[in-house]
């Protein structure tokens, strides 16, 4: 019976990890709540904090990478991925800061990491280039309520 709830325990982990890094090849559609936030970057005045990214593109490689903690309206998911839309984290970062970080991801190890998840390198996804990261960060102040 041991054995049993310990392998349990160790399928869970394991695809817990693996939707975390963007496995799998079915990628979870937009909810609305974020097609609502690409599409308001988009029309928000150009003086405001808006990314060199395309937010569009963006919305779909962060709801593909990053939703699995994140949550796909950036809302985050209690004990895995903080709520990115009110982080003063995300405010107080330039964007290429914010690629920067997400470049390098956060371990369980570093200070500042609250949740005791580690946030992977590029989302769990080595794929990405800077040019995509970048679409993802316009697609995160999109959804920021500054």
């Amino acid at each position: 019976m041991k054995r049993t709830i310990i392998a349990i325990s160790v399928a869970l982990v394991v695809m817990l990890v693996l939707a975390a890094c963007g496995g799998g090849k079915d990628k979870p559609e937009a909810t609305p709540a974020a097609a609502e936030a690409a599409q308001a970057a988009e029309a928000a005045p150009a003086g405001g904090a808006v990314s060199q990214g395309d937010a569009e593109k963006g919305q779909k490689l962060f709801v593909a990478t990053c939703s699995a903690c994140h949550g796909p309206a950036g809302e985050g998911i209690e004990g895995l991925g903080k709520d990115m839309t009110t982080s003063d984290f995300i405010a107080g970062l330039s964007d290429e800061e914010l690629v920067e970080f997400i470049k390098t991801g956060r371990d369980t190890g570093d200070p500042a990491n609250t949740t005791g998840v580690a946030m992977p390198p590029k989302g769990g996804n080595p794929t990405l280039t800077d040019e995509q990261l970048m679409d993802i960060v316009a697609y995160i102040r999109s959804i920021h309520k500054q």
